[in-house]
């Protein structure tokens, strides 16, 4: 399978698939195909794969993409930001919640849990992340432009809550407190951070869909008190007009 990520800040990946190759996204990722792709939606897993996809924000059903020869097709994600491959080779590498795009047939997805309650709650992901594994090419994407790290045994660095894209699940995932009590109220940063321990390689992202809505909000008509307009779906966010 060879790709190519075309864009700056609003970026697609295009696929090239040939006959005895099948990629894989979530509903609604395609943007456009050649005429010799052929898609098969399907509940990829079973029921039980399909249900805990969902738990980690991603949709039930996932489309397949076998193209009948040689073939492409370009995916592109909800929000405005980034799309990165993820090259896994036996590894595992854990994403936040709906950050998925596609992957070749060969690369699993599944979910993982937060191994301290603390880092569920206050973490920014929630309880549950992605798991990527197997052997092959994923793609994820995720809000504004990325920054990326690799931590040596031990050592730590502190994100803001949310900001967070993935990391290597070798590295340690833990919250601590932003600091003290002045710092927490008044600082800005909220009352947690994100902990991340090496070894391992880190991904971070400079905008998350939370913030890029409350930066557009005040931007946005607003409705009567009680009125039932229309709204508008940022990455899953939702704005009432």
């Amino acid at each position: 399978m060879e790709h190519e990520i075309i864009g700056d800040n609003l970026q697609m990946v295009v696929v090239k698939l040939s006959s005895n190759e099948m990629a894989y996204a979530e509903a609604g990722a395609m943007v456009y195909m050649s005429q010799s792709m052929q898609m098969n939606t399907k509940a990829k897993g079973g029921l039980l794969k399909g249900l805990k996809r969902t738990l980690a924000g991603e949709t039930f059903f996932m489309t397949e993409f076998t193209p009948s020869g040689d073939g492409f097709v370009a995916f592109a994600g909800n929000a405005p930001g980034k799309i990165r491959p993820i090259e896994l080779k036996g590894n595992e590498f854990l994403v936040q919640k709906d950050a998925f795009l596609c992957a070749e047939n060969s690369v699993d997805l599944d979910i993982a849990f937060t191994k301290k309650l603390g880092a569920g709650l206050f973490g920014g992901e929630g309880f549950i992340l992605e798991k990527l594994s197997g052997n092959g090419t994923a793609f994820i994407h995720a809000c504004g432009d990325f920054v990326e790290m690799n931590l040596a045994p031990g050592e730590v660095i502190k994100v803001d809550t949310g900001s967070v894209v993935g990391f290597d699940s070798t590295v340690g995932y833990d919250i601590t407190r932003a600091g003290n009590v002045k710092s927490m109220v008044f600082g800005g940063e909220g009352i947690f951070l994100t902990t991340l321990t090496g070894p391992g390689h880190i991904i971070l992202q400079s905008m998350t869909v939370a913030n890029l809505a409350a930066a557009l909000r005040p931007f946005l008509p607003s409705g009567t008190s009680g009125s039932s307009g229309p709204r508008i779906n940022i990455g899953g966010v939702k704005l009432g007009v």
